[in-house]
C-alpha cells in the first residue's frame, strides 16, 4: 500500500467510527445491490476545515498531500464567511479530489482574535515541516491530534456566535469534514442526486436544506446534497479546572453528480471516465454545503 493510501485509510476509519450515518448509507447500498461492498464505493473528494494563523492554515496542511502527488488548482473566495479555499486533483484516478478551506481569522472581531489565537499561539513553528511525510502513521497521528489545548465552552460558544465554522475547528481540528459519495456511476434510479435523496430520506437520513437540499451548479453539471452533521459528545475544559460535555457538530456525508462535459457527450457511456466529466467544484454549491455543520441545520441549541 502507498505512503498515501495509508493516510487515507487512517482517516476514513476514525471518519467511519464518528459518522454514524457511514455505516448507515453504506449498509444500505449495499443491501440495495447499489454496490458488492463499502471498498466500491467511489469517494469523491474529501475535505478538510483549518485556520488562517501563522504555521496552520492551508499552507501548512497542504504540504502533506503536495507531497504525495496531490496538485493545487483553483482558489474560492466564500465571502460572507470569511473562508478561502482550493482544491487538489489526486496522483491517481482511484483517489478522491481534496477541498481545504481557512477561515480568514483577521476578519473577525478582536474578541473572536484574541479567543483564536490564544489557542493557536501554542503552535509555535509549522507542524507539518516537523513529520517524515514519507512514514505514513506519523502523518495519521498528526492528522488526529490536538494542536492546542481542549477549547473552554465559553469560548466555543462566544466564536460559535459569530463564525460556526471557527467554533467547529476550534474543537475538532483536523478531523476529516466529510467524505463524497459519487453518485453518477450508480445503477439506474439511484444514479442522479435527486434520486440518492429519495433512497436516503427513505431510509431517516435527515439531508441539509439551506439553500435547497439539491445544489447545483450554474453550469447544471456539479450536482451536491449532503447530509446534517451528526452530533458528538465533546469534552470541553470549564472555568475552574474541570471538565463539561456537550453536544456540538461532528462531520457529515455528502453526495456528489458530475455530468458529462458537451464536448465528450457523444461517447458511449461505457468510454465515459472522471476525465470527460465537470472537474472541480462551485463556491455557490460549496457555500450553503459547509452549513452542514451548523446548528440552524443540527437543531443543536445552547
Amino acid at each position: 500500500m502507498d505512503a498515501i493510501d495509508a493516510i487515507l485509510e487512517g482517516l476514513m476509519r476514525r471518519y467511519r467510527d464518528r459518522v454514524p450515518d457511514v455505516t448507515v448509507i453504506v449498509s444500505a447500498m449495499e443491501a440495495a445491490g447499489l454496490i458488492p461492498s463499502r471498498n466500491h464505493i467511489e469517494n469523491d473528494h474529501i475535505a478538510f476545515r483549518t485556520m488562517g494563523v501563522p504555521h496552520l492554515g492551508i499552507q501548512s496542511l497542504e504540504k502533506v498531500f503536495l507531497h504525495h502527488g496531490y496538485v493545487r488548482r483553483d482558489a474560492y473566495n466564500f465571502e460572507g464567511k470569511k473562508l478561502n479555499a482550493f482544491w487538489y486533483s489526486p496522483p491517481r484516478d482511484d483517489l478522491p479530489r481534496l477541498f481545504i478551506s481557512e477561515l480568514r481569522v483577521h476578519e473577525l472581531s478582536p474578541a473572536a482574535q484574541d479567543i483564536i489565537h490564544s489557542y493557536t499561539q501554542e503552535v509555535t513553528v509549522d507542524p507539518v515541516t516537523l513529520l517524515d511525510l514519507n512514514d505514513s502513521s506519523q502523518v495519521d497521528e498528526f492528522l488526529h491530534r490536538p494542536l492546542w489545548r481542549t477549547p473552554t465552552w465559553v469560548d466555543y460558544q462566544a466564536l460559535a456566535s459569530e463564525s460556526e465554522y471557527a467554533s467547529w475547528v476550534i474543537y475538532n481540528r483536523y478531523y476529516l469534514n466529510h467524505f463524497t459519495i459519487t453518485i453518477q456511476n450508480l445503477p439506474d434510479g439511484y444514479n442522479t442526486v435527486a434520486q440518492f435523496n429519495e433512497f436516503l430520506e427513505a431510509r431517516g437520513i435527515k439531508l441539509n436544506d439551506s439553500g435547497g437540499k439539491i445544489k447545483t451548479s450554474p453550469d447544471g453539471k456539479l450536482i451536491q446534497s449532503s447530509t446534517v452533521a451528526q452530533t458528538v459528545e465533546a469534552e470541553f475544559d470549564d472555568a475552574h479546572g474541570g471538565r463539561e460535555i456537550h453536544r456540538i457538530s461532528g462531520s457529515y456525508v455528502e453526495f456528489a453528480q458530475r455530468e458529462v462535459l458537451d464536448e465528450f457527450r457523444h461517447l458511449p457511456l461505457s468510454d465515459i471516465s472522471r476525465q470527460h466529466r465537470r472537474d472541480g467544484f462551485e463556491a455557490s454549491n460549496a457555500d450553503k454545503i459547509f452549513e452542514s455543520t451548523f446548528r440552524s441545520q443540527t437543531q443543536i441549541t445552547g
